[in-house]
């Protein structure tokens, strides 16, 4: 069995990811993609641009021109997004 083949309870979610979305900065469609596979967080490359330049998207770094999201900032983001675990629907 291949690393990228094993399930996800064989070891570490890292080995579960393509290999193109283990690098420590991920260019916008791949921090899509990353945020869709590890959070569940559907967001389309265009929203992170239009985030990018209006706020409250993930933060990411410049090289030259190219965006580049590290993989903290992604996971700090969508833990935020997502919020807190709700364990009931009454109102507070």
């Amino acid at each position: 069995m291949t690393e990228e083949l094993k399930p996800a309870s064989a070891g570490s979610a890292e080995l579960c990811l393509p290999p193109a979305l283990r690098k420590p900065r991920l260019r916008r469609w791949e921090a899509a993609e990353y945020l869709k596979l590890v959070h569940g967080v559907e967001v389309a490359p265009a929203t992170l641009a239009k985030y990018a330049s209006v706020g409250g998207g993930p933060g990411y770094q410049k090289s030259l021109r190219t965006p580049l999201y590290p993989r903290e900032e992604l996971d700090r983001w969508a833990a935020e997004r997502l919020g807190g675990v709700i364990t009931h629907s009454g109102q507070a």
